[in-house]
């Protein structure tokens, strides 16, 4: 049995933090995800990105829970009223409180505790809120083996939340953001303060800390590809800041991982972007009668579209929106299916990119 290592308030020692790989490593990532911010802004509509991006972060996270969904359910639940499952149940709160996070953190610019209680609440839809019974500690799913024992009175949860509130809201701290946001990170998940939803909710965290420190306009980055492909190693060097203070390669694996999403993310909006110019081209040329650019953004904030959406968007009749459709998937803009008695038009190219890592 592991003795019970304390758990430190922030900040750690400077020289664990900044060593030379780290500061090389930062520069790629701040490069990557500056480059992210700018391009973000070629697409016209913003709801284009933020719909497609955070639907994929929802799906990502909740998949490092063992919560396994695809994004075609995703999107039929989304665009379907009706009964749906536990689990894309899960993966659409995760959504919600992603935008709800965003909207906190434009609106007041920082976050409190009952923000953060909030956010988990969306999550796991229960009031338990913070942890109050000892007894928590986290084993290996495969062996049983306890891993580690996050601190367990209440009144330590919360001083220690209050001190990681404390940093996670200063603006322009002297120590890199992105440096900052591995440490926050790791000090949320080691605090561990609710009984469920730690990890997702400590994922939303990530993104409206970068929103917070202006290093994103909107919430885009999704970490939690790059973690579910190298998900033991995450876990290993986690275990080892708490068991041996060992921050460098665990910085090191969180400045990679906003390298390397920030760069996938770029290819995405690109390639979004170069469809988007061709759909445009080809409703404006073969469908010249009902070519309208919110139609057209329309089909890109919800690939699985329907009639009831474009009388929305463009508050014309259903019959209208109908015949808009259905020339749309006579020229080959969009597919329609049969989903019990409605029928759903899918921005299939679209899809195949949203799909794509």
């Amino acid at each position: 049995m592991h003795p019970i290592k304390k758990l430190e308030k922030l900040p750690p020692k400077r020289e664990e933090i900044e060593t030379l790989e780290i500061l090389r490593q930062l520069s790629k990532s701040s490069t990557a995800l500056g480059e992210l911010k700018g391009i973000a802004k070629i697409i016209p509509n913003q709801a284009m990105l933020i719909n497609a991006v955070v639907l994929q972060e929802a799906k990502d996270s909740s998949e490092i829970e063992n919560i396994i969904t695809t994004q075609d359910e995703l999107y039929k639940a989304l665009s379907i009223s009706g009964n749906q499952s536990l689990q894309i149940k899960e993966v659409i709160n995760y959504r919600k409180a992603i935008f709800s996070g965003a909207e906190i953190i434009h609106n007041q610019g920082f976050l409190r505790l009952r923000d953060l209680v909030e956010l988990q609440k969306t999550i796991i839809e229960n009031n338990a809120g913070i942890r109050s019974m000892a007894g928590t500690v986290l084993k290996n799913d495969k062996t049983g083996e306890l891993v580690y024992t996050p601190p367990q009175e209440k009144e330590e949860i919360l001083d220690l939340l209050s001190n990681f509130l404390d940093h996670f809201n200063i603006k322009e701290p002297d120590l890199s953001p992105l440096i900052n946001l591995a440490i926050l990170h790791y000090q949320f998940e080691s605090i561990h303060p609710f009984y469920d939803g730690n990890g997702r909710t400590g994922r939303i965290l990530n993104i409206l800390y970068l929103i917070i420190n202006n290093l994103l306009d909107i919430p885009i980055l999704y970490l939690s590809s790059y973690i579910n492909e190298n998900k033991s190693e995450y876990y290993k060097l986690l275990n080892r800041v708490n068991k041996e203070d060992e921050w460098e390669n665990w910085i090191l694996y969180m400045l990679k991982a906003v390298e390397i999403t920030s760069n996938r993310t770029v290819e995405k909006i690109n390639s979004i972007k170069i469809l988007l110019d061709k759909t445009i081209i080809k409703a404006q040329e073969k469908a010249t009668k009902i070519y309208r650019k919110e139609l057209i953004e329309l089909l890109f904030e919800h690939p699985y579209s329907k009639i009831e959406f474009v009388v929305s968007k463009l508050g014309v009749e259903r019959k209208a929106a109908s015949r808009y459709l259905k020339q749309l998937e006579e020229i080959g803009v969009l597919k329609s299916q049969k989903i019990g008695r409605e029928t759903i038009y899918i921005n299939t190219e679209l899809i195949e990119i949203l799909k794509r890592n």
